[in-house]
């Protein structure tokens, strides 16, 4: 008798964000690799292009003119989700503290918002990575999803959802769900020239 082993049948072999630091002090990791620890697993995060790092810059110089002294903006820093899961977003808007996060990073708590530019990652960052911030309780998500230029927001989590789920493809002004007194105008994040 043969038997097929379906995917959801292999045992995976999930290592912890202690265990994902460790390798990286004793150089299992390069120091400038690009990957981020998702569930246990460790994934490869894509090269980032001028368009992607443009839209992004842009963003941030938005986000730092809206919120002021209200939050912290980070960029590309980890967000420590659980024993499993610590993602570094493109963006992440979170509550201020005293000591800029020194002593660890920020967890699912401490999160504003979570904000995702995507070229070559769109279905990774709408499926697992949407799934995993509602999972935590990220109050709020965007991905801006460059090749079809629309943001996707997502507020509002449940389980493994989002209850108030959009896409806009000409966005103007954006209030921020957990400070309501941040207005953001993404009016031109599409445009290159």
């Amino acid at each position: 008798m043969n038997t097929v082993m379906r995917e959801d049948d292999i045992s995976r072999h999930r290592i912890t964000v202690d265990e994902y630091y460790r390798m990286a002090e004793v150089g299992l990791l390069a120091p400038d690799a690009r990957v981020e620890l998702i569930d246990g697993e460790i994934i490869d995060m894509a090269p980032i292009g001028s368009r992607h790092g443009g839209t992004e810059t842009q963003l941030l110089e938005l986000l730092y003119a809206a919120v002021g002294a209200r939050a912290m903006v980070r960029s590309k820093l980890p967000v420590r989700l659980s024993n499993w899961s610590e993602p570094q977003p493109d963006v992440s808007v979170v509550k201020r503290r005293q000591d800029y996060y020194k002593t660890a990073h920020p967890t699912a708590e401490d999160v504003v918002l979570i904000v995702e530019v995507s070229d070559t990652s769109l279905h990774h960052d709408l499926t697992v990575k949407a799934s995993l911030y509602a999972r935590h309780g990220i109050p709020e998500v965007w991905i801006i999803d460059l090749d079809a230029e629309q943001i996707h927001f997502f507020r509002s989590p449940s389980g493994e959802t989002y209850t108030e789920v959009s896409a806009d493809k000409t966005p103007g002004l954006v209030t921020l769900a957990m400070l309501p007194d941040v207005t953001v105008d993404l009016t031109g994040i599409f445009l290159t020239g």
